[in-house]
């Protein structure tokens, strides 16, 4: 037989609620702390090639 599930009470959905707030908001900040560090290192991934292109062409001249 399967079991009914009650509906929790108001300040318990309250609390719930803002507990899945709160972790919305550091789930958001997180992915903006990944955000950056991907820029960085898609940056300085530009700049090794950027630097390895500068390199080969002052050879060949």
């Amino acid at each position: 037989m399967t079991q009914q599930r009650q509906i929790p009470d108001e300040e318990s959905r309250k609390k719930c609620l803002e507990r899945l707030r709160e972790t919305n908001r550091q789930l958001d900040l997180y992915n903006l702390q990944l955000d950056e560090l991907i820029a960085m290192i898609e940056a300085e991934a530009r700049q090794q090639k950027r630097e390895r292109l500068l390199k080969k062409y002052n050879n060949t001249n």
